[in-house]
C-alpha cells in the first residue's frame, strides 16, 4: 500500500504545479518576494510607505454552485475569475487596491490539466485586478469528493490610505447612484438557477435568440471585475463617498451595508436601466416575484456607487473609460436606512 493506491497522487500534484506556473508568472507584481512553490509568498509593503496610514483590506469567497455549470459543460477556465471577482470587488468597494491572492482548490481526483486550466482563470481575474497570485493550495480528497468534481475558493488582500476608505460616513441627500453594469448572473443565486433550468448538456447548449448565446454560455459568464473602473473614478478626482457590491441578496442586502446607520435611504429607480434578458428568462421560467428577483440577483447591476451631484458627470466619464457601462439609477434621501425600489 502507498499514498498513490489510497487515492493521492503527488506526482499528479507536481505536473499540476508545473502546468499553472506560466499562468502564474503572467500576474507577478515588483512586490513579490518569493517563487512559485515555497512554503509562503512574500510580498514587500516598501512602495506603499509613503501612505500617512497604510490599511490592509481582505476579502475571502469561493464560487458556490455555479461549480456545477462547469462540471455539466466541461469548461473550467473562466470560473477561477468568479473567485478572483468576488474577493477583489469587496476589497474594491472599500477602496482599496487588491494586491495579491491565494486560491484553494480541493479536488476529488488531481487531473493535471484540468487544475491548470481553473488556475488559468484564476490567474486572467489576477491580472483584470492587478494582482498577484502569490500562493494556493490543491488539495485532492478521495472519498470525500467524487472524481470528477473540485472546489474553488480565494483569499485576497488589497491597500489603501486609511483617508481614503470608502465607508458611507459622509453620504448625505441628494448623492446620486450610479450603477455599473454586471456580466449577467456572476456568482451568486445559482442553487436557484439550477431549479429553475434542466442542468443537462443538451439544455445548456440551448442557443436563444433574445440571449444571442447558448444558455450555458450566458450563465458561465464570467463575473465582472470593477477594480479598474472604481480606480479610473478615483484618478479622475472623484471622490466616491459610498459603494454596494451586488452580491448574494442582491439589491436588498447589499445596498444598505453602504449607508451610515441612521437617517439615509437609498432610492432604485428600475427602469434607469434595461434588466438583462438572461434575468428575465430566469424570472419568466421559474414563477419568480419580481421582489424576489432583486432579493436575489444583481439585476444586471453589479456595483452601485454613491457620488456627489456635481461629480456624475465627471464619474461617469471615468467609468466609462475604464470600458464599462454605467448608469445614472437613483438617489439618497433622508428617511430610514434601507432601500427602495421604484
Amino acid at each position: 500500500m502507498d499514498y498513490k493506491k489510497a487515492g493521492v497522487d503527488i506526482e499528479a500534484g507536481y505536473k499540476s504545479v508545473e502546468l499553472m506556473k506560466r499562468h502564474i508568472a503572467k500576474t507577478m507584481r515588483s512586490e513579490v518576494l518569493t517563487g512559485i512553490g515555497g512554503f509562503s509568498g512574500a510580498f514587500s509593503m516598501k512602495p506603499f510607505c509613503d501612505m500617512e496610514n497604510p490599511t490592509l483590506v481582505s476579502g475571502t469567497d469561493g464560487v458556490g454552485t455555479k461549480l456545477k455549470l462547469a462540471f455539466i459543460l466541461d469548461k473550467h477556465d473562466t470560473i477561477g475569475i468568479d473567485c478572483v471577482a468576488m474577493c477583489v470587488n469587496d476589497i474594491a468597494c472599500a477602496g482599496g487596491e487588491p494586491l495579491f491572492f491565494l486560491d484553494y482548490i480541493a479536488c476529488g481526483k488531481n487531473y493535471p490539466e484540468k487544475i491548470a486550466q481553473i488556475v488559468s482563470g484564476v490567474a486572467e481575474g489576477c491580472t483584470q485586478a492587478g494582482a498577484a497570485l502569490i500562493g494556493g493550495e490543491t488539495a485532492e480528497h478521495p472519498g470525500l469528493m467524487p472524481e470528477d468534481e473540485y472546489d474553488l475558493a480565494g483569499f485576497a488582500v488589497g491597500i489603501v490610505d486609511e483617508k481614503d476608505l470608502i465607508t458611507g460616513k459622509d453620504l448625505a441627500a441628494g448623492d446620486v447612484l450610479l450603477g455599473i453594469a454586471s456580466s449577467g448572473v456572476h456568482s451568486n443565486g445559482f442553487s436557484l438557477v439550477r431549479k429553475v433550468f434542466p442542468m443537462d448538456r443538451e439544455s445548456l447548449d440551448t442557443y436563444y435568440e433574445e440571449l444571442g448565446t447558448t444558455l450555458g454560455e450566458a450563465l458561465l459568464a464570467p463575473t465582472k471585475i470593477y477594480v479598474r473602473a472604481l480606480r479610473s473614478v478615483k484618478e479622475s478626482g472623484v471622490r466616491i463617498k459610498g459603494c454596494s457590491h451586488i452580491t448574494g441578496g442582491g439589491f436588498q442586502e447589499n445596498v444598505p451595508r453602504m449607508l451610515p446607520e441612521e437617517g439615509l435611504r437609498a432610492v432604485i429607480r428600475k427602469d434607469s436601466y434595461k434588466v438583462p434578458a438572461i434575468f428575465r428568462m430566469l424570472a419568466e421560467r421559474g414563477e419568480i416575484a419580481e421582489d424576489m428577483m432583486y432579493n436575489t440577483y444583481n439585476m444586471g447591476i453589479g456595483m452601485v456607487v454613491a457620488v456627489d451631484a456635481a461629480d456624475v458627470q465627471k464619474a461617469k466619464a471615468a467609468i466609462e473609460a475604464a470600458g464599462e457601462t454605467v448608469y445614472v439609477i437613483g438617489q439618497i434621501e433622508s428617511g430610514e436606512k434601507g432601500v427602495t425600489l421604484c
